[in-house]
């Protein structure tokens, strides 16, 4: 009985621990802006969801479509509009963040092959606890 006693409270207290574990954000309505003349440069934009309890960040993406895949944020200083890398993108419990244009942004670059509209391409983000998580962009027109 003591044995029983000890497995069940393990268990309650692991349970939290396993499902923060489990819960992963999720990239939804992906998509990617061709630019017009087969230019090396392409953006990405959707919505990065965080429905799990924990908050979690963003530290670095990768696709085998780009050479280099980086988390971009575009801001008007002084009149200027500026783009600058984001290194690290917090996404509070249960929030979320919009990559749209204008805005944070995917900057990829140097596509392994010629991206075509319609084109589905996986990107994968990597959390800062070492987890990764995929999506799923589509190619768009300019």
């Amino acid at each position: 009985m003591r044995r029983l006693r000890f497995v069940l409270c393990l268990l309650v207290l692991l349970a939290p621990a396993a499902q923060a574990r489990e819960c992963l954000p999720e990239i939804r309505e992906g998509w990617i802006r061709l630019l017009p003349g087969g230019m090396p440069m392409h953006a990405g934009f959707g919505r990065i969801v965080n429905a799990c309890r924990r908050p979690a960040a963003i530290v670095g993406a990768r696709s085998d479509a780009y050479a280099e895949v980086e988390l971009h944020e575009t801001r008007v200083v002084e009149g200027v509009s500026r783009m600058r890398p984001v290194p690290r993108l917090a996404l509070a419990a249960r929030g979320s963040a919009e990559l749209k244009p204008g805005g944070l942004h995917l900057m990829l670059m140097r596509p392994a092959s010629r991206i075509e509209p319609g084109q589905r391409i996986v990107i994968e983000f990597r959390l800062a606890d070492g987890r990764r998580v995929r999506g799923e962009f589509v190619a768009r027109s300019p």
